[in-house]
Order: C-alpha cells, then sequence, then structure tokens
C-alpha cells in the first residue's frame, strides 16, 4: 500500500481568490524589502570580512572545545570547522577558525591574535598556529557584487528558457515566482538577522532551482491541457492541471522537508543558517508555484495552440470540449 498524502483525484479551486493571493504575495515581498532597507543583513566573515586562522593539534579537533575557548573573547561571529586532507598523518588534526572583522580595523591585529592564541592554548595545548590571514572590506564587497550578479543572471537565464521553451506568459509567470522566493527568503534573513554569507547564496540559487522546477512540471502539465480542452476558459484549465499535479507537488515538498528538518535539529551550527534557507524556500517556492506563477499566467492570458487534442480527456472538464 502506497503511502499519499493528497488523494488522486482533487478539484480544489485555487483561483477562486487568486487576486487576494497575489495581493498577500505583493504586501510580503513589500515588508520584506522594507526590512532590507530599514535594518540591513547581518553579513557574516564573507561579506563582512575578517580573519582566517589555521591551525594543527595532535588531539582530535572538537568544534565545541575551540568555541567555548573564544566565546568569552566576545570577537563576534567565528567560524570554526576542521580541515579534512587523505595526505595529512593521524596527529595532523587541521582546523580553521574565522573570526569577523573588529570594529574600526581593517586586519587582524597582534592583540587580537594574540587573544585567540592564548585562549586556544588554554584549551589545547599543543595547538599551533600555523597561518593567519585577513580579507578586508574590498574583496568582501566584491563579493557581495559577485553573489548578486550570480542570482540576477540566474533568474534572467530561467527566463530565457520558459520563453523558448514555452511562451512569455509562462515567462513572466516563472521569474514573478522565482523573485518573490529570493525577495521573501532575504526579508525573512533581514528580520531575523540570521548570519547571512556565502552558503545562504548557494542555498538562493538551490531555491531558484526547486521552485523552477516546481513551475515547470505545472505549467508542462497546462501546455498539454491547453491542446486537450480547447474551449475550456483558462482558470478551469489551470485548475486542472494544478490538482492534477498536486500529489506530486506535496509529496516532493513534504519528503524534501523532512530531511532538511532532520539536518536543521541534527546538523549543528555551521549549517543551520543553510538548511533553515532551504526550508524557507522550498514553503514559498511551493506556495509561488501554484499561487504566483499560475496566478501571473491567469492575468496574462496565453495563446492557445490549436493542435489536435487528445482523445482522452482523463478528469472533470472532459465534457465541456464534448
Amino acid at each position: 500500500m502506497r503511502l499519499k498524502l493528497v488523494p488522486q483525484n482533487t478539484s480544489f479551486d485555487f483561483f477562486s481568490r487568486w487576486k487576494l493571493w497575489l495581493g498577500i504575495s505583493a504586501f510580503m515581498m513589500l515588508l520584506a524589502a522594507g526590512s532590507f532597507l530599514y535594518q540591513g543583513l547581518n553579513y557574516g566573515i564573507d561579506f563582512r570580512g575578517g580573519t582566517t586562522i589555521r591551525t594543527e593539534s595532535a588531539q582530535p579537533v572538537d568544534v565545541g572545545v575551540y568555541r567555548g575557548a573564544l566565546d568569552p573573547l566576545e570577537l563576534g561571529d567565528i567560524t570554526i570547522t576542521e580541515v579534512f586532507d587523505p595526505t595529512f598523518g593521524p596527529d595532523q588534526n587541521v582546523a580553521m577558525l574565522r573570526i569577523q572583522a573588529q570594529e574600526g580595523e581593517e586586519a587582524a591585529t597582534a592583540s587580537m591574535v594574540a587573544q585567540v592564541e592564548g585562549a586556544m592554548q588554554g584549551a589545547v595545548p599543543d595547538i599551533q598556529f600555523v597561518s593567519v590571514e585577513s580579507v578586508g572590506p574590498k574583496v568582501s564587497g566584491e563579493l557581495i557584487q559577485t553573489a548578486v550578479i550570480a542570482v540576477v543572471l540566474a533568474i534572467g537565464a530561467v527566463l530565457v528558457y520558459i520563453w523558448l521553451r514555452f511562451e512569455w506568459q509562462f515567462a513572466l509567470g516563472a521569474v514573478a515566482a522565482l523573485v518573490h522566493d529570493v525577495i521573501l527568503t532575504i526579508g525573512v534573513f533581514s528580520e531575523l538577522q540570521i548570519r547571512f554569507d556565502l552558503a545562504i547564496i548557494a542555498a538562493l540559487l538551490t531555491i531558484v532551482g526547486y521552485s523552477l522546477n516546481d513551475t515547470v512540471v505545472v505549467f508542462d502539465r497546462v501546455r498539454e491541457n491547453l491542446r486537450k480542452y480547447k474551449k475550456t476558459p483558462l482558470k478551469d484549465v489551470l485548475n486542472v492541471s494544478i490538482n492534477e499535479t498536486l500529489s506530486r507537488t506535496v509529496m516532493t515538498s513534504v519528503t524534501t522537508l523532512l530531511a532538511l528538518i532532520s539536518l536543521y535539529v541534527l546538523g549543528g551550527d555551521v549549517i543551520k543558517g543553510f538548511v533553515f534557507a532551504m526550508i524557507w524556500g522550498v514553503i514559498v517556492g511551493t506556495y509561488s508555484s501554484v499561487f504566483v506563477a499560475s496566478a501571473i499566467l491567469l492575468y496574462l492570458g496565453v495563446k492557445r495552440d490549436w493542435t489536435k487534442p487528445s482523445n482522452t480527456a482523463g478528469n472533470q472538464y472532459a465534457n465541456i470540449d464534448a
């Protein structure tokens, strides 16, 4: 017996209040933009600049011990990661400590590095400091610019792809959904002041791909049904198409969320920001595929493809074309 989260044949009317859903989405986007403009993002080391210290010890790297030694120094955002390399020997345990740039300082000061070394040697007596490197605000600014370009180019490529595969109305609907997802994700990070770093940019690009996949599945079914039901109103065709793909959409989203929630609970602080962005992105991406992309398509209308329809209707609107 197969698990079904949604009945096989559903007949939900997703467009009885489609203007309301678009209005709610527009309002949420305005809130997100306002939060971003008012308080900005809590940039991590990647965008703010900071210091990277490479350590080596015979003792296994314990991130909790390292963090416990550095927290009393109150140096702000600190990222600790263990470095794995097959060439390392059994007594060669390497870690990377990344500490945000301190107020009024463009590079790591000798006193700050000395504080870190003293605190770490108190927790791990045999620790050695292999290298100390600083990332200044200029490099961080370039990273922000590159990240923005990456997201914009990804959305632009989606616009061209959907336009070529379907029609321009489909392309605008899909891009509107992607912009909606990206803006709401940035907005929730701004409102909650969760650390925003390069991992979150990777999450944004992943969200774009996930949302696009969901939207294309729905749009592909819409295109098939437009050929099948030539005289059926577009609203009814969209409803049929979404209902036919609803089981797949819900199952995909729920199984993805199960994996992400497990990572969020068990994965530790290092990946929490990335996983939170993914969880939020899956939720808003699923919502936007139905209530934003399809609603935009309904608003714009679409040219019918007057090819020979299929002989089998297969759903509740089959009798309309008869």
